[in-house]
């Protein structure tokens, strides 16, 4: 129940940062903090162990937030 409560707590906190970041480091770091968050809310709702889906979460996160930095296909 503990971390079910702190997954909660970690999901608006990993939102509240999600346009953080104009250059490509910066985006892909924001995007693989919030995809760590999602993978852990996901993985504690689901009852799963952490690590697992922690850092599937990141590494597409990272992905996605490098690939979407503005001016990046320039």
């Amino acid at each position: 129940m503990k971390t079910k409560v702190f997954s909660l707590l970690l999901v608006p906190l990993a939102l509240s940062v999600s346009a953080c970041g104009d250059t490509w480091g910066q985006r892909a770091v924001t995007g693989g903090a919030i995809g760590t968050g999602a993978g852990l809310a996901i993985g504690a709702i689901a009852g799963w162990p952490l690590l697992a889906p922690a850092l599937a979460g990141a590494a597409v996160g990272a992905g996605i937030g490098a690939v979407t930095t503005p001016g990046a296909t320039k």
